[in-house]
């Protein structure tokens, strides 16, 4: 028999909280327009994008993350020193060591948490909220706030026709805690490794540190073949999240992919044949491609702006490099 004591946590998870931070400069197409040929009736089409946030020097990954994560412990009902572990998804962070977790804990006022930093793109948020799940189901932490956080600004080629008008900087966060139901379904996550190559950054840091390239590196992607891939296989993932959680689409409430693109999201909902009824996040439109901050930061606006409510069953879904992708369904705090 073993002598290690059980683990005394709770029953189940929820979202308490949710908060979100985008930055005050609003870049609009026509400031993209002036370094590739293009129009924005063209990225408009393609993308459904028309607006984005980029930060600016005081806006740092960190900063974006305070705010964001302030927002979502008041959300919460919460005080900083509860929180327990803080985990931080993030690929715009330049500091390989030490993690920017610890940072931001730091800053918020927690006290001594379990902190973290995780690398799952755009997939990241769906990766942290798992992860978190399982700290306070497990009885590791009671409260542990999660962050998808992203200035993809810095990692932008604005002379690249294909991706130069996608992305854009924000921060979102989320208050994990115990429930006494189920709040949080079981995630449907993995990876697609031999697809690497379709989202990533152009060469590694040493290349350019050495001098072998001399422009700085940046993401880059090939845009049908994760078109076609978001739009079949992850329409697929994200039925199975609804079948792990024993619901039907007709019995959703809101449906909340990852902001890559306009058309992926209308596609997918196509695909799922959702009801008319199922509010649908567009924020890609004026927020554009935020990576893991994307899901948070359009969950806090259905919330504010009463498109969504409290108690709503959602099905989130994140997908991207990597390949990468978790889906879950959740009740909306």
């Amino acid at each position: 028999m073993s002598k290690i004591k059980p683990s005394k946590g709770a029953p189940y998870a929820r979202i308490m909280g949710v908060g979100g931070y985008r930055p005050t400069r609003i870049v609009p197409n026509e400031v993209i327009l002036e370094t590739i040929d293009s129009s924005d009736e063209w990225i408009r089409s393609r993308s459904g994008i028309a607006t984005r946030h980029w930060a600016n020097d005081e806006e740092t990954v960190t900063a974006m993350s305070v705010e964001a994560a302030g927002k979502a412990i008041a959300d919460a009902g919460l005080t900083p020193e509860q929180i327990g572990g803080v985990i931080v998804s993030t690929v715009s962070h330049f500091k390989q060591t030490p993690a920017v977790a610890t940072e931001i804990a730091d800053r918020i006022g927690a006290t001594r948490p379990a902190a973290f930093d995780i690398s799952a793109g755009c997939a990241g948020f769906g990766y942290g909220l798992t992860l978190a799940k399982g700290m306070v189901v497990e009885g590791s932490a009671e409260y542990v706030l999660v962050i998808g956080v992203e200035r993809l600004s810095d990692l932008t080629d604005l002379e690249d026709r294909a991706t130069a008008f996608l992305f854009g900087d924000g921060a979102g966060a989320v208050v994990v805690g115990p429930a006494k139901e189920p709040r949080i379904g079981p995630t449907v996550w993995g990876s697609e490794g031999d697809k690497s190559e379709t989202i990533k950054q152009t060469v590694p840091w040493t290349d350019y540190r050495d001098g072998a390239v001399e422009r700085f590196p940046a993401i880059t992607q090939e845009g049908q073949a994760v078109f076609r891939w978001a739009v079949f296989e992850m329409a697929k993932v994200a039925q199975q999240a609804l079948d792990a959680a024993g619901i039907t689409a007709d019995e959703l409430d809101v449906f909340i992919p990852h902001q890559a693109n306009m058309r992926i999201i209308d596609s997918m909902v196509k695909t799922l044949k959702l009801p008319e009824h199922v509010t649908v996040a567009r924020d890609v439109e004026t927020t554009g491609n935020t990576s893991a901050a994307s899901i948070p930061l359009a969950m806090e606006r259905l919330l504010a702006t009463g498109q969504a409510k409290s108690g709503d069953t959602a099905l989130v879904i994140g997908f991207g490099a990597g390949l990468v992708y978790a889906a879950t369904v959740v009740t909306l705090p």
